[in-house]
């Protein structure tokens, strides 16, 4: 077999968005794979089991030559059709399997036999490259400093965010809103995707040469995924700066997020009536979570108010009625747990303000005369 290209600027295929081929199995995708790779197998799972037996009892050059002889004839033409086909429609796409051997040149060799085309191969496969995009999660790999924005639930934290060039979004990363009631119908990545994806969003930071990373102040653990031990100790800076907003308006950005917006991602899944009652057995469900530190009394009070605005709008149509118990949680749940939390932390505020006035401090930090925090 004549040489065939290989690459290792893992700098590159995060900058530049490079998408990728996993010939891995499908199983091994699923574990972990890289936020521009598409799984196109070489060996499908049940290959993958049988040719592992076959090495461990019989040797490599008998495990080779069983995998070259589940994958032969049509199954062989179907899976170069399916390289070559995503290829044409991605010319700077790129190979690799878990070390970058035997499948992915193997899938490197037919293609450039069947179609005249080489794609480059990575060089030490997933491994290599995951080992690079952990190196990445490392502070000391990171020349930006962190700014935590802070307030309390409800305040358009996660918008703000999402108008700021310099910002992280960990709960968009980690596919969570970071509440008990964060959770969205599509699941939470791996926790390895999940790091994946965050060291592509830092890597990516660090090309633009920011100063400043602004970071929601979020605790080690958004939903079920946690950020790496080191990497959360640096984000938790002892300063922040606190959005503030009034209750009304608190209230109408979680109503819309947790009742309008949920309820509407619930109906596209299941259907209009079918979704709605799907999203209120979540609620009691993420509720009864809570329920001890709610309390008895107070957890029979939430729970009859959302019971009693489900059926005003089973009867009217109207979800305003939810709003309720949800000020209940805010005023009586979020605000004062919050609130002993920043005390307790005795973090300085080195700003507040709302929203036009935080937004204003946080993009003029990145101007030259900005004063570092």
């Amino acid at each position: 077999m004549e040489k065939l290209p290989t690459t290792a600027d893992f700098n590159r295929i995060v900058t530049e968005s490079l998408p990728l081929i996993d010939v891995r199995a499908p199983v091994e995708f699923v574990a972990g794979a890289f936020p521009e790779a598409v799984n196109l197998p070489i060996l499908d799972d049940e290959d993958r089991h049988r040719v592992g037996l076959c090495y461990k009892q019989q040797g490599k050059e008998a495990a080779f030559e069983l995998a070259f002889k589940r994958v032969s004839g049509e199954i062989r033409e179907q899976r170069i059709a399916a390289w070559l086909d995503f290829y044409l429609r991605h010319p700077s796409a790129l190979l690799y399997c878990f070390r970058g051997g035997m499948r992915s040149r193997t899938a490197q060799e037919w293609l450039s036999q069947a179609a005249g085309k080489e794609v480059l191969r990575l060089k030490g496969g997933y491994k290599a490259f995951r080992r690079f995009l952990i190196d990445a999660l490392h502070p000391e790999a990171i020349a930006a400093r962190p700014v935590i924005l802070g307030g309390r639930t409800g305040t358009g934290k996660t918008l703000l965010l999402q108008h700021l060039a310099n910002s992280i979004d960990l709960e968009a990363i980690a596919n969570h809103r970071g509440s008990a009631f964060g959770c969205y119908l599509s699941p939470q990545p791996t926790q390895i995707d999940f790091e994946n994806r965050l060291a592509y969003a830092l890597i990516r930071h660090a090309q633009r040469d920011y100063r400043y990373i602004i970071l929601e102040d979020e605790g080690s653990y958004v939903g079920a995924r946690y950020i790496p031990h080191e990497l959360a100790k640096y984000f938790k800076q002892d300063s922040m700066v606190l959005l503030e907003c009034e209750l009304a308006e608190r209230l109408g950005i979680t109503f819309k997020e947790y009742v309008i917006d949920a309820q509407s991602e619930y109906e596209k899944v299941f259907g209009p009536g079918k979704g709605v009652e799907q999203w209120l057995e979540f609620m009691h469900s993420r509720l009864y979570r809570i329920r001890k530190r709610l309390g008895g009394e107070r957890f029979a009070r939430v729970t009859r108010l959302i019971d009693d605005a489900h059926q005003l709008q089973q009867t009217t149509g109207d979800p305003s009625g939810h709003k309720p118990w949800i000020e209940l949680l805010l005023t009586e749940y979020y605000d004062p747990m919050y609130d002993y939390q920043i005390e307790k932390r005795g973090r300085k505020i080195l700003f507040r303000g709302n929203y036009p006035e935080v937004h204003e401090y946080l993009a003029g930090l990145e101007d030259t005369g900005a004063a570092a925090p």
